[in-house]
């Protein structure tokens, strides 16, 4: 991509703002990952805030998620509430190819805040981030196909199903899952969102 490009660093919607993290965001961070340990535990098995030990810990995490912003090789946000500054969701944006481009887009919620839309506000946010600033010609996500709130969120941002593996993954209860593939192409972002601002 055009490493002089200018990328925002917040993002406003209606009820939100994202923003990368930042120094000093650490004790926020570990909290988060504290409240959200059996939240995540199902879908979210390998996120690292579920690991996090400490506060130290959580604001060397949180340097190093800088760190890949300024460097351009992973694109973490914070969702935020406007009126409360409360941390609401975290947005996920990893380049999967470059050269076509194609980029990966991932979040979860906060359990205190589910079910109010702020994933889907926040994940069309994220698309048009995606489309206008970083060039994508594509863009992925990945869900198990047992995580229905992924999956919805997904189709009401107008990504489309473009594949099902069916029992891929094995749980410790014997279960197993699948997985699907959504996407979206850039003039598909075009038709739903109305063109490209940038």
């Amino acid at each position: 991509m055009d490493s002089h490009r200018n990328i925002p660093t917040r993002i406003e919607t209606e009820r939100l703002y994202l923003r990368p993290y930042r120094a000093g965001d650490g004790p926020m961070y570990y909290a988060v990952g504290q409240r959200n340990r059996d939240h995540l535990a199902r879908y979210e098995t390998e996120n690292f805030v579920r690991m996090l030990d400490s506060e130290a810990e959580a604001e060397q995490a949180v340097q190093d998620l800088a760190a890949g912003w300024e460097e351009q090789s992973s694109f973490f946000m914070g969702v935020f509430d406007k009126r409360t500054d409360e941390f609401v969701a975290q947005i996920y944006i990893g380049p999967m190819n470059w050269d076509v481009p194609e980029l990966e887009l991932g979040f979860f919620v906060d359990c205190d805040h589910e079910g109010r839309g702020y994933v889907t506000e926040a994940a069309r946010a994220a698309l048009r981030f995606i489309f206008e600033h970083l060039d994508a010609h594509r863009v992925s996500l990945h869900c198990d196909d047992g995580n229905v709130r992924s999956a919805r969120v997904a189709e009401r941002c107008g990504m489309r199903l473009e594949g099902h593996v069916r029992e891929n993954k094995k749980w410790p209860d014997g279960d197993f899952s699948g997985s699907l593939s959504f996407g979206m192409l850039r003039h598909e972002f075009e038709a739903l969102y109305g063109g490209i601002d940038a």
